[in-house]
């Protein structure tokens, strides 16, 4: 088979190869404007309040990859029981996290900040964060978990996940 001559399926595939590289430069240039924070959960522990209700405790690595700070807005965790039924726990307040420490020595020491609301994690940044939550339910139920989702949403809207066990 011969060379392709005709003029028309060259210009079109010259405008084709030069929108693919258009595209391509918008996303390379807009790459680190997506607002989201990714994560890894560092150590999780529980202990018991009472008969019907527990703590949990997670120590997590936060990472901004964006250009733009991340705002805290909100923090919400769930768990997912043995039985695959979910739970929303009561996250605990900074200050109460202090008094939960001193009070519960099952849980240890406190390893690293809460992560609040208002807290601003900078641009391409990094941080080793903690979230105390309340759940009622025994501390037997909370060690059988499938797993735990932090959810943070941020004040303009966006929101980010980070999963663990």
């Amino acid at each position: 088979m011969g060379s392709v001559k005709n003029p028309f399926v060259i210009g079109f595939g010259l405008g084709l190869v030069a929108l693919a590289i258009a595209v391509a430069a918008v996303f390379y240039t807009q790459r680190g404007a997506h607002i989201e924070v990714t994560g890894k959960f560092l150590k999780v522990r529980t202990a018991p309040l009472d008969a019907h209700s527990s703590v949990l405790v997670i120590d997590f690595r936060v990472t901004n990859p964006a250009d733009y700070p991340f705002e805290v807005r909100d923090i919400n965790v769930a768990l997912e029981d043995a039985s695959g039924d979910k739970s929303d726990g009561m996250t605990i307040s900074a200050s109460d996290a202090e008094r939960l420490f001193a009070g519960v020595p099952l849980l240890g020491q406190k390893y690293n900040p809460p992560l609040t609301l208002r807290d601003k994690i900078g641009p391409h940044q990094t941080q080793d964060r903690m979230v105390a939550i309340r759940f009622d339910m025994p501390d037997t139920e909370l060690d059988k978990r499938k797993s735990l989702v932090i959810r943070i949403d941020e004040v303009d809207g966006a929101s980010s996940e980070i999963s663990g066990k």
